[in-house]
């Protein structure tokens, strides 16, 4: 008795984690048809492939589908990267320098796209990871494999978005953290638009 017992809870505990763990693909495809624009303080650590630790940064998030979205590094230094819908602006406060791309060419299958884009099932292909971190995990694997990144791993605590990892194809590792994530935030149109400052210079891609 006690061993049919046994096998019963097992049973119980292992098809309640495959659960667990089908809910997070759920729930990345619920946050992409459901999370329109959204908002974040973030960290973001990057790890060389030997795992030592490179650098950490943190700045603000914010995105509104389709394809707009506001990278802003605060600390260690100032860094803009923002997505208009047409073009991809990367702006270094140091060097005061921009740089653009059409939106086609830099989004993909990127982070961002994987964000703040609209078509997760054409550009990535989708599974379950296990739990870590106290949080559910759903892998994102780019369709095309010559591209920057091996892999995404978007992790959710709940329904909230808490963190993504990212494997490009030199094997480093990007974790960012997102902390007080605000889904479907009122959010101003010209935060995703970007004219160079005076005197910077401009690259065109």
């Amino acid at each position: 008795m006690k061993s049919i017992f046994r096998q019963a809870l097992a049973a119980g505990l292992l098809a309640s984690a495959t659960l667990a763990q089908a809910d997070a693909v759920g729930t990345l495809r619920d946050f992409v048809r459901d999370v329109k624009s959204g908002k974040s303080a973030f960290t973001q650590t990057v790890t060389a492939a030997d795992g030592v630790r490179k650098k950490q940064s943190s700045g603000e998030f914010e995105f509104a589908r389709p394809d707009r979205f506001r990278f802003a590094y605060t600390r260690p230094f100032e860094q803009l990267i923002v997505g208009d819908g047409q073009k991809v602006w990367i702006f270094d406060a140091d060097l005061n320098q921009a740089s653009s791309r059409a939106v086609g060419k830099a989004l993909g299958a990127t982070p961002a796209a994987l964000l703040a884009g609209d078509s997760l099932e054409a550009d990535f292909v989708l599974s379950n990871a296990p739990a870590a971190d106290g949080l559910e995990w759903a892998l994102a694997t780019p369709k095309v494999k010559d591209g920057a990144f091996q892999s995404m791993r978007v992790g959710f605590k709940g329904r909230e978005l808490a963190a993504v990892e990212i494997l490009d194809s030199f094997g480093q590792r990007s974790m960012l953290r997102f902390a007080g994530f605000v889904p479907n935030a009122a959010i101003a149109p010209e935060r995703f638009r970007f004219v160079p400052p005076a005197g910077a210079d401009v690259i065109e891609q």
